[in-house]
């Protein structure tokens, strides 16, 4: 009988010294940090051939293991995915530092002077599928940030993210930069992953990435915080006052331009007193692009010929060509079905209502609420950010896309001149 592995020891062991890295990295200069990361876009590069080799292996193992085209698409690593990776972390490099930064400051009665300095968090684990080149931009991002980072890739993965993770290892120790503030986990087995999420004292944040059943596996198990996004169950109003065109073309945008994400519209809601007139305008332009419709009773009254919505459609995203339809009384309605069915994602409204406008804003809560534009922007990148680590549907302590400033905290800083308290 096979005897069981024992991960406990050489996992406490790898958090230890991402603590101990953390407490050095925390110091590093901007320029310090700038340096390498612009080193670890042109070294990526270097080792093109070498990556995209390691790749072919993980590649072969993934159709050996039959994994669909989809997945075997976000796994293969490219020249230009590759330049992609190193583009990301010039980027991040530009970015302004938020470590040191003070954020607030006020004067007491007593004469203190209290301020909000940004800290790292410390040490974040995170756990993501497939992409490899999570692995650069997480890394890219957290060593910005000042925080030591533990990444575990999917298996279907695991050669290209560990060549991946040398590349970005060798730039650290040619800097002198602990090259413990970036491992790439060496297991596959789950319960190597239980022992990670039990280690509460050398982590400080766990982030996962990808399917539901992944995140609820690590919510379910883990000690440490988790910032959470279960999936992206995203809805469009559409108002009475709506601009038919523009509608039109932005819940195209939300739907097509890439259904597999976790912001593309998942349901559409629409007034009653212009589904008779969008409707049937929207679905022609829907099922031109492949998309299947799915409607309530109402919206059949309209498209008589589309499949009838379930119960469980409202709940459903979907990541692909199919979209759930629901006719509304109104504002109030659609507000009531995203507080019902929604996942805290992105919602938005289109409208040239005012009123309403600020109503849908200021009554649903999602990570990300917009009026008369895709939903398709919540993104990191597309925000402003520069880049981001994920989109957080927990409200704490992040909500929405993170970027280098939801990868720290704030600690208070004080100024006294002999003060002393009575």
């Amino acid at each position: 009988m096979k005897k069981k592995r024992d991960f406990r020891t050489e996992v406490k062991k790898m958090a230890r010294k991402a603590k101990e890295a953390s407490l050095q990295l925390a110091q590093l200069s901007t320029l310090t940090k700038n340096k390498a990361l612009l080193h670890m876009a042109e070294d990526l590069e270097r080792n093109q051939e070498r990556l995209i080799k390691e790749n072919r292996k993980d590649l072969a193992a993934g159709e050996k293991a039959r994994l669909s085209s989809a997945l075997i698409d976000r796994l293969r690593l490219t020249p230009p995915v590759i330049h992609g990776m190193a583009e990301g972390l010039r980027e991040v490099a530009h970015l302004p530092d938020p470590v040191g930064e003070v954020v607030k400051m006020w004067k007491r009665p007593n004469g203190l002077m209290v301020g909000r300095m940004r800290i790292p968090i410390g040490v974040i684990g995170i756990i993501y599928e497939s992409r490899p080149n999570v692995t650069a931009d997480a890394a890219g991002l957290c060593l910005k940030s000042g925080n030591s980072v533990i990444l575990r890739g999917g298996s279907e993965a695991f050669l290209s993210n560990q060549a991946i993770g040398q590349v970005l290892r060798n730039v650290l120790i040619k800097r002198g930069i602990p090259q413990e503030s970036i491992q790439i986990f060496p297991h596959t087995e789950r319960e190597a992953i239980r022992e990670m999420l039990q280690l509460e004292d050398e982590i400080d944040l766990i982030i996962p990435r990808g399917g539901e059943e992944l995140i609820r596996f690590v919510t379910n198990h883990s000690k440490i915080p988790v910032i959470k996004h279960y999936k992206g169950v995203c809805h469009i109003f559409v108002d009475e006052t709506a601009d038919m065109e523009i509608a039109t073309r932005i819940c195209l945008n939300a739907k097509v331009q890439r259904p597999e994400v976790c912001n593309a519209m998942e349901t559409l809601l629409v007034h009653e007193k212009v589904a008779s007139r969008f409707l049937p305008r929207v679905a022609r332009a829907l099922q031109k692009e492949g998309v299947e419709l799915r409607g309530c009773p109402r919206t059949k009254k309209v498209l008589s010929y589309i499949k009838e919505a379930q119960e469980e459609d409202w709940f459903r995203e979907y990541l692909d060509l199919i979209l759930s339809i629901k006719v509304t009384k109104g504002i109030e309605e659609a507000i009531e079905h995203i507080a019902k069915y929604g996942s805290l994602h992105t919602e938005a409204i289109i409208t040239s209502d005012y009123t309403n406008a600020q109503k849908f804003l200021r009554e649903v809560n999602s990570s990300c609420v917009l009026v008369n534009a895709s939903t398709r922007f919540n993104d990191g990148f597309e925000l402003g950010l520069g880049a981001e680590i994920g989109i957080s549907t927990s409200k704490l302590h992040a909500f929405g896309p993170m970027g280098l400033e939801e990868l720290t905290t704030t600690k208070f800083i004080v100024y006294g001149e002999g003060q002393v308290r009575k």
